[in-house]
């Protein structure tokens, strides 16, 4: 009796071999299914915004708990994709090869077999395994990540083991490349500046901001802070009358205060703790409201002095020498006007520390920090590297280029400078005139 059709068809469905087909098809889409989700959430996770993560903070959705736990962890969760993802392309691969065997009847593939297996698995694993994921996740990368959050979250757990391994491989790479490093001067820096800003859309204030960021890393302390005498502290001893006429005198929010003198600081006085008791006669204890200084060294960098400020909640450093003395006064303002330019506000003198004569003249003062001398002429600040010395103002400058205190009228020469003492005390140099040659007048000096 001759067996119907269904029965034959379910009979070759399920047969050993045909079982295996199905079930390794099933395991081949699934296995695609999770790299797409994997590659797809790479992209997803590392592509969010501050305020996405900031949403999820505040979402009761335990999804949403475990999308911000994985980001807080973000070379962990890197790891984990990677070698998920790594894992499922591996296995797609070998069963695909294990069915390409099944299929020819051998496991000598030819050339021509291995060729097409291979580049048929390579298409379809770029295709469905990272092109079309990565182009859903990116547009929905909120929603993807919320998606696939449990998933890596059990995956983060399982393979932690060989997360933590290459994570420390990673790291000992890491520390040896940045050991090594790249020498890149600051002036090369500057000469790829002009390069890539030499187009008309980009402003000169755009291009001053783009040098302070370029020379914000090298800067120090001592060439920004102002100097011991242009402090303005107050001293101890003072009642409350004459201090409440210093303040309104000052225009200053932060004083400095000393007792004796000002290498003795015993805090700063945030004016507006004053407010409460400015009706108070001249016996009030004012040096009770007295907040504790921050004091940094001078050779500490902008930089780093930048992020204190910022941890510590202050606005204001004393900068000490190595002797532990009173060198200077920085603030927050001063920072970042190194990036911005000046930043001037009502009680700021509108003089300009320097006057431009001509094109190549400048009149300037001897304080005028080397930093400054540097911004205003254009001049790169290695140009002075050599001879400085221990020096950061424009006098001291000149008092290690001429060993000795000049006199008014006298002319000091260096490279394509010419500083005309215009002004001297028996201390310091108070003025300088500046004249800069071209490029042109130096070959004509040199020939």
């Amino acid at each position: 009796m001759d067996e119907p059709p269904s029965q034959i068809l379910l009979e070759v469905l399920f047969s050993g071999q045909s079982l295996f087909y199905i079930v390794s098809g099933i395991i081949l889409v699934m296995l695609l299914i999770i790299s797409a989700l994997i590659s797809g959430s790479e992209v997803a996770f590392f592509s969010l915004t501050a305020k996405d993560i900031n949403q999820c903070k505040e979402s009761e959705d335990p999804k949403d708990h475990k999308l911000v736990d994985l980001i807080k962890r973000p070379k962990l969760l890197l790891a984990t994709i990677l070698i998920m993802n790594n894992f499922v392309n591996v296995a797609v691969v070998t069963l695909a090869a294990f069915v390409a065997w099944e299929i020819v009847g051998t496991r000598q593939l030819d050339i021509v077999a291995t060729s097409v297996l291979t580049a048929l698995t390579t298409i379809i694993l770029l295709f469905f395994g990272e092109v079309l994921p990565k182009l859903y996740a990116t547009p929905n990368n909120l929603k993807f990540s919320k998606t696939t959050a449990p998933m890596l979250k059990v995956l983060e757990v399982i393979l932690r083991p060989i997360s933590v391994v290459l994570m420390a491989l990673s790291n000992i790479i890491e520390s040896r490349f940045e050991k090594k490093g790249y020498d890149i001067s600051v002036e090369e820096l500057h000469h790829a500046l002009e390069i890539t800003t030499t187009n008309e859309e980009t402003t000169e204030e755009e291009k001053d901001i783009l040098r302070g960021i370029v020379n914000f890393g090298t800067l120090t302390v001592k060439q920004v802070m102002k100097s011991r005498m242009d402090i303005t502290a107050f001293d101890t001893e003072m009642d409350f009358h004459d201090l409440m006429d210093k303040v309104n005198k000052s225009g200053f929010s932060r004083v400095p205060v000393f007792t004796e003198t000002i290498d003795k600081i015993d805090g700063i006085l945030y004016i507006k703790d004053l407010l409460p008791y400015i009706e108070k006669d001249e016996t009030f204890d004012w040096k009770s409201l007295l907040r504790q200084g921050f004091f940094v060294p001078e050779t500490k960098k902008i930089d780093a002095l930048l992020r204190d400020f910022q941890e510590k909640r202050v606005h204001m450093a004393i900068v000490v020498d190595e002797y532990g003395g009173t060198s200077g006064l920085i603030t927050l303002e001063d920072i970042i006007e190194e990036i911005v330019g000046e930043i001037n506000d009502e009680f700021d003198d509108d003089d300009i520390p320097y006057d431009q004569i001509d094109d190549n003249t400048y009149l300037f003062e001897g304080k005028t920090t080397l930093n400054d001398f540097c911004k205003i002429t254009e001049e790169s600040p290695s140009t002075f590297e050599k001879i400085k010395g221990e020096s950061e103002s424009l006098g001291g400058l000149l008092l290690e280029i001429n060993t000795k205190l000049p006199s008014a009228g006298e002319k000091i020469y260096f490279d394509k400078f010419v500083f005309t003492v215009v002004a001297v005390d028996m201390k310091k140099i108070k003025k300088v005139r500046v004249f800069i040659k071209k490029e042109n007048e130096q070959e004509e000096a040199q020939d």
